[in-house]
């Protein structure tokens, strides 16, 4: 398949070439499957198309090891749809630079672009039933319906439920609101807005009342790949948290080695664990379904998952507050519209939220990325010059 151009290049080396809409992003992906086929015999690509808007597609390339199964490397984008875009980029980064160092004898891939079509294809976060699929991985999300207990009573400030006025306007009522929540403390204003709801599908970080069409696919082809695998590393790619200028590596609460010593061992300037100490509480997280779920299921299995978080906005109170408005007012515009003017201004805000536009952003993210696959793969064995995991 002939590879496309964006901006007269043949060629994808960078960060800065984000894909402008889906329908690029998908035909770049595609066209990169035969980077992978031409070392892994027996490659194959497979299309999921939604069931209520076929043409759009959760495209995966699956490639086994053609020896023997050892080693298994996922990485998955656009679980957030918006998110997708620089999701896209950072999987070209690795397509382009990374298969030549991996072993296909003994070593897999399999690559989701993206789990969110719907909402890479509008850039919004949420699919087609407003459901955020990264609170969707569940087995029983009815037993989740009563965790976050203060979500109504911040309504006012999370869910304002009325047509959006001027920009002026509303970022009074909200600082007016924030105000008002304040005393109640910032951190129960962060765990209440992120964690996760199961009541409201009208509200932000809606997990839904069932499990999604994407989520069933993504648990269908994860699960199908790894049974075989002795040692697996999961990376799943987003935007919008931590530092403007630094990614994050984020494991998953059930993950044993501290910040300090992931950032240690694969050599990364910042790690989190996803708890309310250094990230916030995170129900129905996908990295954490597949990690406790192959930990239950396959005990004598090696795995490691995280979620790699290029920061946007930053991380300071203001720089928080500023996030979570952005979030709330894209989240009311799409259930009860607004004015021109907001409309206007929020499409600017949201795509700096999670695709920053900044030249120099985009390098960095480009470091961050190539500074995390580097660590994590070297330390986990992954490389053939370094392999010695199996030894």
């Amino acid at each position: 398949m002939k590879k496309p151009r964006l901006n007269g290049s043949n060629r994808w080396n960078n960060m800065t070439d984000i894909p402008a809409n889906y329908e690029f992003s998908r035909e770049r992906f595609r066209a990169s499957a035969s980077a992978i086929s031409d070392r892994w015999a027996g490659c194959r690509f497979i299309s999921h198309a939604l069931a209520d808007s076929p043409d759009l597609m959760i495209d995966v390339i699956s490639a086994d090891a053609t020896r023997e199964k050892q080693k298994l490397l996922i990485i998955t984008t656009g679980l957030h749809g918006v998110e997708g875009y620089v999701g896209a980029a950072v999987l070209q980064l690795f397509i382009e630079e990374y298969p030549p160092r991996l072993e296909p004898e003994t070593t897999g891939l399999l690559l989701v672009h993206p789990i969110n079509p719907y909402g890479m294809k509008r850039r919004i976060r949420v699919n087609q039933n407003g459901v955020d699929l990264n609170r969707n991985f569940e087995d029983d999300l009815s037993a989740l319906k009563t965790l976050n207990p203060h979500y109504e009573s911040l309504a006012s400030l999370l869910n304002p439920a009325r047509p959006l006025k001027s920009p002026l306007y509303e970022k009074l009522a909200f600082a007016w609101n924030v105000l008002k929540a304040l005393p109640r403390g910032a951190s129960l204003i962060r765990e209440t807005a992120l964690m996760g709801q199961y009541r409201a599908p009208d509200g932000m970080y809606f997990g839904g009342f069932e499990p999604q069409e994407e989520t069933k696919f993504i648990q269908r082809t994860i699960f199908n790949q790894i049974t075989e695998y002795a040692q697996i590393v999961f990376l799943d790619i987003h935007t919008g948290y931590g530092p403007r200028w630094q990614m994050t590596l984020c494991n998953p609460p059930s993950e044993k080695m501290s910040a300090q010593e992931t950032a240690a061992r694969f050599g990364v300037p910042r790690a989190v664990g996803v708890n309310p100490e250094e990230f916030y509480t995170i129900h129905g997280d996908m990295v954490e379904y597949f990690r406790k779920r192959v930990q239950e299921k396959y005990p004598e299995k090696k795995m490691y998952a995280a979620a790699f978080e290029f920061g946007t906005y930053g991380d300071s109170l203001l720089e928080s507050i500023h996030s979570l408005r952005t979030t709330v007012f894209e989240n009311c515009l799409r259930r009860h519209g607004g004015s021109d003017a907001i409309r206007k201004w929020m499409k600017r805000e949201y795509d700096e939220l999670f695709v920053p536009s900044d030249p120099k952003w985009l390098k960095k993210a480009e470091a961050d990325a190539r500074q995390a696959f580097e660590g994590i793969l070297r330390a986990e064995g992954f490389f053939k010059e370094e392999s010695s995991y199996f030894e």
